[in-house]
């Protein structure tokens, strides 16, 4: 079995792959904090519920945006699966697409797993728009070459900054959405803000990025909150929360 790690700054995912598929997978919470020892302990409970044991992991693969977790997942991944695990940075990983940035060492490497995902899958020109703490948005051309993107704060940011800096906002469940754009009271016009707000904003930059291709590119969103804000476009055409772990399996299977 293969064990695939995307750790991000809030969550980190996790997926158990078998032959390609992909059996069992997780969220967690990032905790830049955690040792080796600890994530084990977390996953010896999650194992156990899938009846999984530390010997059936063969291969661990791991894409991570917090230095301090990277080393404790390759700690874990030594000590506790007793293998060395395969690290995604972007140089020494065959990846089947070229980064095209000004400086391809400073692209993270989920961004990276992402449009290796969506190639892979598509054949196309892609546009992969990844909804985490912050809001990516990555260009791949149709040759397979990744071109960059735009960032954006993510939506839980908004919602932090809205109830830590003004006096009576208050921090809202975004879960019920609002029925309509105008706000008949305070909690549904901070819906309407952040759910058709991002929304809007998603839509925005996509006509910006896709004019800047040859031809029109294939819209997939990913991250935890893709399938929230996904109805609230009109750009996006596929939702694919398991991306990026498809695309650790993928980069795995390409470099072994």
């Amino acid at each position: 079995m293969l064990l695939t790690i995307d750790v991000g700054n809030s969550q980190t995912v996790c997926g158990v792959f078998k032959k390609g598929n992909l059996l069992y997978h997780w969220r967690l919470k990032t905790d830049r904090e955690k040792t080796a020892d600890e994530l084990a302990a977390r996953f010896l409970s999650l194992f156990a519920l899938q009846n999984i044991h530390f010997t059936d992991i063969k291969n661990v693969i791991i894409a991570s945006v917090v230095p301090t977790q990277q080393q404790a997942w390759y700690e874990f991944s030594t000590r506790y699966a007793n293998c060395t695990p395969m690290v995604v940075n972007g140089q020494s990983l065959e990846t089947g697409i070229k980064i095209m940035t000004d400086n391809p060492a400073e692209v993270g490497a989920d961004r990276i797993v992402n449009a290796v995902a969506a190639f892979a899958q598509y054949g196309k020109s892609c546009i992969v728009v990844d909804f985490g703490t912050a809001i990516t948005f990555d260009c791949i051309s149709a040759k397979g070459e990744y071109l960059g993107g735009a960032i954006i704060p993510g939506m839980i940011i908004s919602m932090d900054a809205l109830a830590s800096r003004t006096a009576k906002l208050p921090r809202i469940d975004i879960s019920i959405p609002p029925e309509r754009a105008i706000g008949a009271n305070t909690v549904d016009a901070i819906k309407s803000g952040l759910l058709f707000g991002y929304g809007a904003m998603v839509d925005g930059l996509i006509n910006k990025l896709s004019a800047e291709f040859a031809e029109t590119p294939q819209v997939i969103a990913t991250g935890g909150m893709a399938e929230l804000i996904a109805p609230y476009t009109e750009s996006i055409q596929i939702v694919d929360p398991m991306l990026t772990l498809k695309g650790l399996n993928i980069l795995h299977e390409k470099n072994t």
